[in-house]
């Protein structure tokens, strides 16, 4: 790809380094991938190998020159390189903002070929679309493929021609079904060698995080399509104010607590007076010292800084300054120098403004990790119709269950909680005061979790009100099966709808008028006392109050009474929860009521 039809020379005399994000399913290989770029396994040893901390990563042209091979002639060029965030999970990356777009420029989602889309690149692809960031796909673990003969670090056709017609022809396979599951997303994509026009059409990269195989193409593309689409907005003001977005706030021993961050405009100087979102308001300070991560070292992990004078866009750096306690994850920072101390406040009072999230007096409580997590959340929480009371960055702490636990609704005594810890003591205080804590890193799969905990609730409260109230059903007294006259009458009858239970009043319609005539207190059948009894049975009844031969006779039909509340309710609320037949009953008693009164139980 060479730089043959890109934007003219910028006025601004620089361009700065293009930030790539990495996104992806946990376990599809983000991590393996940057640590094959990076040359090193920063993350042996931790867990799961996936990437505990926000990190960055320059590459520089030279490098990704050497590694791409003859894919790439550094001639082509005039970017300085790549700069790779590396996030623990693309939630952190879904408004790491810059002015109010996404903080990427471009962004990876890698793909395990062999298990194809899972939920985390659903999501990912999601938040592409909403921030509008061009990307491209890894198509990651080739050398997993039954029979894949490896060979290092090499482009991938190199590597396909290596392989049987087998093994080529099962990876095609897969590398179509990644294609058709972009398309079913919305993009059109293809196998990168054969794309044209990049901004139409999604590039496929094949390769092997783990061999190496594949790396070269995906840099080479990386390259080609900024240089070619971003050049422009690559160009900066490299003297200008430093403008950043804060990736973790973090404690770091000797210094108390810094900000790693990424400046994306200008330069951030050692002593420059600066403005960070913070929880409450916007922190001023001043900058104490810059510590910046040796070359291709992982921001989180290299312990030993090097101090330096002053740090141009883009890149990663950790700044360390007082007060920035209340500093928060995903929030802005502007550098004052020359101007006016309030406007710059204003300015990252007005960006944080874009992210605060709307509230309810009644709803759930929402915690998360980072501004931009808490937008993320709070727009699908609005798309599922789900209120929120309190929402904000940070740990779960006991105030976040004393706060949920003072929602009226059962549903809303709950906290989502997006990639935070919770606290000890508010674990055991959330089991005293009943408050669900919903835990998870995928945005969409806390929803359904808490989606699902809200449905056993209603599901749990509709049986408590069927149970409290009256349910219909009719019935028929026998001809020649009274077994007792009064004190209580005791008859034989045929249910001839519905469900007839124990303990209801019971009586007649008469000139479209309800006439009680007794309490239906027990039901046999063939001697044993039962609950119930359905449409068909025969059973004997006791009826408390009417005598039969006056009040009631043999051969006539009743219904339970339902009162107007409950049968309002039957209708509206529960109809879908009761029996066809009961339905039929209901209908019929509805109808009866409403010859005299048309609005009777509405």
């Amino acid at each position: 790809m060479s730089d043959s039809d890109a934007s003219a020379e910028p006025t601004a005399g620089q361009l700065r380094t293009p930030i790539v994000a990495v996104l992806g399913h946990v376990d599809h290989g983000k991590t393996t991938l940057l640590d094959t770029i990076r040359g090193s396994a920063v993350t042996e040893g931790e867990a799961g190998a996936i990437t505990q901390h926000i990190g960055s990563t320059a590459v520089p042209l030279d490098v990704i020159g050497d590694i791409a091979g003859s894919l790439v002639d550094p001639e082509d060029f005039d970017l300085p390189g790549l700069l790779f965030i590396d996030t623990p999970g693309h939630h952190s990356f879904s408004t790491l903002r810059s002015r109010g777009g996404a903080l990427a420029d471009i962004a990876i989602v890698v793909v395990d070929v062999t298990d194809g889309f899972q939920p985390q690149t659903i999501e990912a692809l999601d938040i592409l679309k909403r921030t509008q960031t061009p990307f491209v796909v890894a198509a990651n673990k080739v050398d997993t493929l039954p029979g894949w003969n490896p060979d290092g670090t090499e482009p991938i056709q190199r590597a396909i021609d290596r392989q049987s017609d087998r093994v080529e022809s099962d990876l095609n396979e897969r590398l179509y079904e990644i294609i058709g599951e972009l398309s079913d997303e919305g993009f059109s994509a293809d196998m990168y060698w054969r794309v044209q026009n990049f901004q139409n059409n999604i590039g496929v990269v094949p390769l092997s995080a783990m061999t190496g195989e594949g790396i070269p193409d995906l840099l080479t593309v990386l390259m080609g399509l900024s240089q070619r689409y971003l050049k422009e907005e690559m160009s900066i003001d490299v003297g200008g104010r430093g403008a950043g977005t804060v990736l973790e706030v973090t404690e770091e021993r000797g210094f108390g607590t810094t900000l790693d961050a990424i400046v994306y405009d200008g330069t951030v100087r050692e002593d420059d007076q600066i403005v960070v979102g913070g929880v409450n308001e916007p922190i001023v300070t001043e900058v104490r010292a810059l510590l910046k991560p040796k070359p291709l070292s992982e921001i989180r992990t290299e312990k030993q800084f090097d101090t330096v004078e002053a740090v141009a866009a883009a890149d990663g750096i950790k700044i360390a300054a007082p007060d920035l306690d209340d500093a928060m994850a995903g929030a802005p920072i502007r550098v004052v120098r020359d101007r006016d101390l309030e406007a710059v406040i204003e300015e990252v009072q007005a960006e944080l403004a874009e992210l605060e999230v709307g509230t309810d007096e009644e709803g759930v409580t929402v915690k998360a990790d980072t501004l931009g997590s808490l937008e993320a959340i709070s727009g699908t929480l609005e798309e599922e119709e789900i209120p929120i009371m309190h929402a904000e960055v940070g740990d779960v702490a006991p105030r976040d269950i004393r706060m949920a636990a003072t929602a009226d609704d059962p549903k809303h005594q709950a906290i989502l909680a997006f990639g935070v810890d919770v606290l000890e003591d508010a674990r055991r205080l959330a089991e005293q005061e009943d408050v669900d804590i919903f835990e998870d890193d995928v945005i969409y799969q806390l929803v359904e979790d808490y989606d699902e905990h809200v449905t056993a609730i209603e599901e749990a409260q509709q049986d408590q009100i069927l149970e409290n109230i009256t349910r219909p059903a009719r019935f028929e007294i026998l001809p020649d099966h009274t077994f007792r006259q009064s004190d209580p009458a005791v008859v034989g009858i045929e249910v001839l709808g519905g469900k007839l239970r124990r303990n209801v009043a019971v009586g007649r319609f008469s000139d479209g008028e309800f006439e009680r005539v007794g309490h239906l207190k027990t039901i046999q059948d063939e001697g044993e006392d039962v609950d119930e009894a359905a449409r068909g049975d025969r059973v004997a009844v006791s009826i408390d109050g009417p005598t039969v031969g006056r009040q009631i006779e043999e051969g006539e039909q009743l219904w339970v009474e339902i009162p107007e509340k409950h049968a309002k309710i039957l209708e509206q609320e529960l109809r879908e929860e009761i029996t066809s037949g009961e339905r039929e009953v209901l209908k019929q008693y509805l109808d009866t009521h409403r010859e005299r009164d048309p609005f009777w139980g509405k």
